[in-house]
């Protein structure tokens, strides 16, 4: 896929689309511009993780099975996951603006049908709808942006997207577990649809990003080795802990799904415009970081899961207090981001990136110790402000550091990457909650939890403990390009010409 470069990282493109005009920041397509992406960023971070509050409502609901429940997340994910490269190709041939209006159109549509899914199975379903738009949605927003606005607005336009789009992850959880607990489970995937309406509508008075109309050059093989991949995988890690490891279904799933990422590489070196550029990996700081990426934002997404079902299924609280449990994560995370950066552009990302993943797993060590009986300011409160601290250390580094891995001509395929990673170790960890916390066969989400919920966070710091160890036998101290603050539920951001440099 050749033109992934030139759309996400807003580079270079020919002498002719340098010479059109660029929106400026203070004008009123900027302003639209600005609202648009932060809209539709927003609606798929929010649509990625208010599921967690709604999810014991959900199982009350339908009385779905735990694998069930799992696919509800990891569906999403999923899909996201697998087709977040190929949406780039569309972009580029029938531009940011087109897709991005398309994507938001399907997750309203699959929003729509989440919440009047009849059976869990038709949510699932459902979920998969939103999760192709929402792959339209994720790199073409910051795409639009970046190739829209003038060089000299770009740094600031992005900071500003991406401080609001982090409102999402903030005050989303808490709004849908208001709506779980004083309407239905199925209000929490309509609150979306008048955020929807009003980006396509402010969306309108945003131009179409100038340049060359690029031919259609998807890389089809490795689109569908990729979905086959992680699907197959996906399904075998969720399906396995009730249907059986031995099982012939979950072998097959495995066999397929393996050997289809396994056929991924050689299928993509023949390529001569591959959806993924393998000369990249030849970096082994490049390689390192994104094992660490899988590792710490897989991490981040089981933990969020566990922590929400455990407070609502074993704690007792209301899907409104779960959901608003761990804000003060986001605050810290957004207070201490920006001396993250000043303290990288000095001593470099290797020992405050270390010291961040380090600081979350032991978070989840603490967390790991909830139980009935647990209060709020002693057992959450604590672990909450150190998990923001450990992410507010963690992430900025962790981008500075994959961008310094990279030639400035690698800068977009290196932050595609990426963020590919961070969603794929998402959705893989996603998956491997139900054997973390040993479900088997016949047994409720409610009564592993019991005894499985434990050992769960513990293997999640575990995780940390791993990710911080490569991080410093493989990362240098280089001082790098210090990106635009990123929320934690995203990978790396994009770079920007306008970035800032060291000096």
């Amino acid at each position: 896929m050749s033109a992934l470069t030139a759309r996400l990282a807003g580079r270079r493109s020919s002498p002719a689309a340098e010479a059109e005009p660029l929106v400026a920041l203070r004008s009123r397509a900027g302003v639209a511009l600005i609202a648009a992406t932060v809209l539709a960023s927003g609606v798929a971070s929010y649509d990625a993780y208010v599921v967690n509050v709604a999810v014991p409502a959900i199982d009350r609901h339908f009385g779905a099975s735990v694998a069930a429940i799992q696919w509800t997340l990891t569906t999403y994910l999923l899909s996201v996951a697998a087709l977040l490269l190929v949406a780039g190709a569309l972009a580029d041939r029938f531009g940011r603006r087109l897709v991005l209006a398309v994507g938001l159109g399907v997750m309203f549509v699959g929003s729509i049908l989440c919440a009047s899914a009849s059976s869990i199975d038709a949510l699932i379903g459902a979920r998969a709808v939103q999760g192709i738009g929402a792959a339209l949605v994720v790199p073409t927003s910051l795409a639009l942006l970046n190739g829209t606005l003038r060089v000299s607005d770009r740094p600031r336009a992005i900071g500003m997207w991406a401080g609001l789009s982090t409102l999402a992850t903030t005050l989303g959880p808490y709004a849908g577990g208001w709506l779980v607990d004083h309407a239905s489970w199925r209000w929490v995937f309509l609150l979306n649809l008048p955020l929807i309406v009003l980006g396509l509508l402010v969306l309108r008075r945003v131009p179409e990003t100038s340049g060359e109309r690029r031919s259609l050059s998807l890389d089809a093989l490795g689109a569908l080795l990729a979905i086959v991949g992680l699907g197959g995988v996906i399904f075998a890690l969720t399906e396995g802990a009730t249907a059986g490891w031995l099982s012939a279904r979950i072998l097959i799933a495995f066999a397929v799904g393996g050997a289809s990422l396994i056929a991924l590489v050689p299928a993509e070196r023949r390529r001569r415009a591959p959806m993924l550029r393998l000369s990249l990996f030849a970096s082994r700081q490049f390689d390192a970081i994104n094992v660490v990426t899988i590792f710490f934002y897989g991490a981040i997404a089981a933990a969020g899961y566990l922590i929400v079902v455990q407070l609502e299924l074993r704690l007792g609280y209301t899907a409104t207090q779960a959901g608003a449990a761990l804000i003060p994560v986001t605050m810290v995370f957004l207070v201490l981001a920006p001396f993250s950066g000043a303290l990288v552009s000095r001593i470099g990302p290797r020992w405050p990136m270390a010291a961040g993943i380090l600081l979350f797993g032991a978070s989840q060590i603490w967390l790991a110790q909830l139980h009935p009986g647990s209060t709020y300011v002693g057992a959450i409160l604590p672990a909450a402000l150190i998990r923001g601290l450990g992410l507010g250390l963690a992430v900025t580094p962790l981008t500075a550091a994959v961008l310094a891995a990279v030639g400035d001509a690698d800068l977009g395929e290196a932050s595609a990457i990426n963020d590919a990673a961070s969603r794929v170790g998402g959705v893989i960890a996603i998956a491997l909650v139900p054997i973390l916390i040993g479900v088997g066969a016949g047994s409720t989400l409610a009564d592993s939890l019991t005894h499985g919920y434990h050992p769960a966070m513990i293997a999640i710091g575990g995780l940390c403990l791993v990710a911080a160890i490569v991080t410093l036998i493989f990362v240098s101290d280089e001082r790098a390009r210090i990106p635009t603050i990123v929320p934690p539920d995203r990978g790396c951001t994009l770079p920007t010409r306008g970035s800032a440099e060291p000096s």
